[in-house]
């Protein structure tokens, strides 16, 4: 429940900051009679996510032994990939991801294109809704459908609320903190789809065991009791894991730091200026 809460609360909260950055700007320039094309982006926007919620279900459904395995390893492994190319986005897109939307907002209103800020919502609202459909896809796998259900309601509530008081001004957000607290925590649930698609993967026979159970904690915290089972869905908590998936956890956070160490200087390096010869 706790990291399906957290995925809507991230996904949501960033889609709801990014129409109330246009539609703010439209209401600065005193364009806010043309929301309505943004809205209707926004209505599409979730019409489709909610079909390939849909239509991910209806597939996942139609599997069972070794091919329902080898499903849920492929969404948990692809959630993970997307999880970890948006920690990247992040750092290198986030300050200049307003800049960038009130520039296509004063494009389609200076060349009175309502079609471009209805495709501008879209475009940005899908995104994150079809990201979120994938991640709660994974993160069924990992616990009940009811839980994922219930806390990813609770999250798109709460960023829905607050993305509505940051737009009318009567709250202010620290994006920046927000987005690093919960790009944290998104981290520790990527690495725990990476170790539970490495258990798919080798149940159904794609990977080999190697050593089976490299340890046992089920004496002490069973990973099918209920708090075992929250661990389990939020970190990838496993009482018995397998020599490749804790080889694959600890893989994945050394891969992860060592591609944000060469991003940051990538960064860095485009921001010095060049010395003249």
């Amino acid at each position: 429940m706790l990291a399906s809460s957290l995925i809507t609360l991230r996904e949501g909260l960033e889609a709801a900051l990014i129409v109330g950055i246009v539609l703010g700007y439209l209401r600065k320039t005193g364009y806010l009679d043309r929301q309505g094309s943004v809205w209707a982006g926004v209505a599409l926007a979730l019409i489709v996510s909610l079909a390939a919620a849909l239509a991910l279900n209806a597939i996942g459904a139609e599997f069972s032994g070794r091919g329902e395995q080898i499903f849920e390893g492929v969404a948990m492994a692809l959630a993970a990939a997307i999880l970890t190319w948006m920690i990247f986005w992040m750092q290198r897109q986030s300050r200049q991801i307003k800049g960038d939307l009130e520039a296509g907002v004063r494009r389609a209103v200076d060349a009175g294109a309502t079609g471009a800020l209805f495709w501008l919502a879209f475009i940005a609202v899908v995104r994150e809704g079809l990201e979120t459909t994938l991640f709660l896809t994974a993160a069924v796998f990992t616990a009940t459908a009811s839980d994922t259900i219930i806390g990813g309601l609770a999250g798109l509530l709460v960023a829905i609320v607050v993305g509505w008081l940051v737009y009318l001004g009567t709250a202010r957000l620290p994006v920046a903190a927000f987005f690093r607290v919960t790009g944290a925590l998104l981290v520790v649930f990527a690495a725990g789809l990476v170790a539970n698609a490495v258990g798919e993967f080798q149940e159904a026979g794609f990977l080999p065991g190697i050593v089976e159970h490299l340890w046992s904690t089920a004496a002490w915290l069973d990973d099918q009791s209920t708090l075992g089972s929250a661990l389990h869905s939020l970190v990838g908590y496993t009482s018995e894991p397998s020599l490749m998936q804790v080889l694959a956890y600890v893989g994945y956070y050394l891969a992860l730091w060592l591609g944000l160490q060469r991003a940051t200087v990538a960064t860095l390096g485009e921001k010095t200026p060049t010395q003249p010869v």
